[in-house]
């Protein structure tokens, strides 16, 4: 048995062999990298010397210094440009602001002078009156809202020692409605007067938006319903 196998391996029927080399892997995977290494520096040597031979990387040094001053130019006529928007808009500012001032001053001073008209009109009913005794001074009104009427009088006793006077005072509306005449007396009926040398009254009547005004009658009485002064308006 022995025999046959040995004869069979020697005979030409005997299996072929391969002798192969063999390397480790890492060892491989080194000679590759170093290769490929090798290649890409000569590559890169290569481009190098080639864009020296061209001139292209002194004329891109060139371009890029040339950009760079340009860009701190622009950079330099902006930061100018922002800072005269920033003066006008500050000057711009401080003149609405200044506007605002105006205005507020002007509505002030027409108040003001609103309110010294209204005294000059008061004042100048202090006057000395012609005649004695309690007069209606100074009897004004006007509309205030449809259906509203303001008015405003002063009452004044010429005596400058006159006794207190304690009494009442009323207004009536006079006017058309619908064509027809019609009057009103002040809602609520009269009211407390009391003054020893003059007081200033003033109020609101309400009557029909549909009325017509055309007179206002004033009427000062004592306690006991005596008519003491009166002054007629015609609107």
């Amino acid at each position: 048995m022995r025999w046959k196998l040995l004869r069979r391996r020697l005979s030409v029927s005997a299996p072929r062999m391969i002798v192969r080399s063999h390397l480790p892997w890492p060892l491989r995977w080194a000679v590759v990298a170093l290769m490929l290494g090798f290649s890409a520096a000569l590559a890169l040597w290569a481009f190098e010397f080639g864009k020296n031979i061209a001139g292209l990387d002194r004329d891109s040094k060139d371009e890029l210094a040339g950009l760079r001053v340009e860009v701190t130019r622009l950079r330099a006529e902006q930061d100018r440009a922002q800072s005269v928007a920033n003066t006008a808009q500050s000057l711009l500012t401080a003149e609405r602001v200044a506007q605002q001032g105006l205005a507020q001053q002007v509505r002030q001073l027409e108040s003001e002078r609103q309110s010294l008209r209204a005294d000059l009109g008061f004042f100048e009913n202090l006057l000395p009156m012609a005649g004695e005794g309690l007069q209606v001074r100074g009897l004004k009104a006007q509309p205030e809202a449809p259906g509203q009427m303001r008015y405003q009088l002063l009452v004044m006793q010429s005596a400058k020692s006159a006794a207190e006077f304690s009494g009442l005072y009323e207004l009536v509306l006079s006017g058309t409605l619908d064509g027809k005449p019609w009057s009103l007396r002040m809602p609520g009926g009269p009211k407390t007067l009391q003054l020893r040398q003059y007081a200033r009254v003033e109020g609101m009547i309400d009557h029909p938006v549909e009325v017509v005004i055309k007179g206002v009658l004033a009427k000062v009485t004592d306690k006991q319903g005596v008519v003491k002064a009166t002054q007629a308006l015609k609107l």
